[in-house]
């Protein structure tokens, strides 16, 4: 199927011109990227290694741009839904990683409710009850619960990792699907879609041109006790990447400005770093490379969303205070 192909197939389902050309870009890359892989012949085994790393990191990439596409053209309910299913599995691999107690088991059912409960308020755009039901009401309620369990041992650190669960893996990344609800009535058709697709290829390209920057150019270590890898140079060379893709992107897919437009890729740049380095922090902590296997060549969800966690609420109440 040609570019054209498939931005005809998609415009004829509903989705904006402009969207639809982004995603057929997206793909083309995918294509691209598995045929490099495929006929590159790598010299020793440390290379071939490499390569089969680089062809699961493609392959999961396949499969996550599918699922989130079709998503996309079945409607705002599949994506509400989507996105509340990969909070679930943010948060069960979440509760796998960090250490409980015996007493907190019947607790965790309470912190697995809050998923589909938060998700409703997305998926009605209820709000005011979106932007304080985790940050309020759970805090007050999972450590109630965990009283009444009776054991005072590792009480604070319980009630503190627990909430820390919830708001990354379901309050933070809610924002994210909550864009689909922002634009007020009368908006120009698929501004909402717009807006996250927007938000995910920006916080992925950017977590990809600094990883790129930094491979080629990093000397400087920034965080090397957190994250080795992490180079100033990948940084500065991720942030000017990310603003110049932002700038161009915006426009075509958002009613954010060009200027404005760079102004949110220097934030989503900055934030994603953030977000990245906080869970290396996490898992450092934890003692852990990984948060888990469900995504080969990635690791866990966690390890994919991590950028996305701290770009998605950023992103949503800029554009939130000052579109709409």
């Amino acid at each position: 199927m040609s570019g054209q192909t498939m931005i005809d197939f998609l415009a004829g389902r509903g989705v904006p011109v402009p969207l639809a050309a982004t995603i057929a870009v997206i793909l083309a890359g995918l294509v691209f990227a598995s045929v490099f892989v495929r006929l590159r012949r790598p010299a020793d085994e440390a290379g071939a290694a490499k390569r089969r790393e680089l062809k699961a990191r493609i392959r999961s990439w396949w499969v996550m741009v599918t699922i989130l596409v079709a998503a996309l053209l079945v409607g705002r309910t599949a994506m509400v839904v989507l996105f509340a299913f990969v909070s679930y599995l943010a948060l069960k691999e979440y509760l796998t990683i960090i250490p409980t107690r015996r007493a907190d088991r019947v607790v965790l059912l309470i912190a697995y409710l809050a998923v589909p409960i938060q998700y409703y308020w997305v998926g009605t755009a209820w709000y005011g009850m979106f932007v304080i039901f985790v940050p309020v009401y759970m805090f007050l309620i999972l450590p109630g619960a965990l009283v009444l369990r009776g054991e005072t041992s590792g009480f604070l650190k319980a009630a503190g990792t627990l909430h820390w669960g919830l708001m990354i893996a379901v309050f933070a990344l809610s924002h994210a699907a909550y864009l689909l609800a922002v634009p007020p009535p009368g908006s120009h058709e698929g501004t909402g879609a717009g807006l996250l697709v927007f938000l995910i290829v920006v916080t992925e390209f950017n977590d990809v041109a600094q990883f790129m920057c930094g491979r080629k150019f990093g000397r400087r270590k920034i965080t090397p006790k957190v994250s080795p890898n992490k180079t100033v140079e990948g940084f500065l060379g991720g942030l000017v990447a990310t603003v110049l893709l932002s700038a161009v992107l915006a426009p075509q897919l958002t009613p954010i400005t060009m200027p404005a437009g760079a102004a949110i890729g220097a934030l989503l740049a900055v934030a994603g770093f953030f977000g990245d380095i906080v869970m290396s922090a996490m898992k450092r902590d934890l003692g852990i490379k990984d948060t888990g296997t469900m995504l080969p060549g990635h690791g866990g969800i966690l390890d994919r969303i991590d950028s996305l966690v701290f770009t998605a609420p950023l992103f949503f109440h800029t554009v939130r205070y000052f579109y709409f």
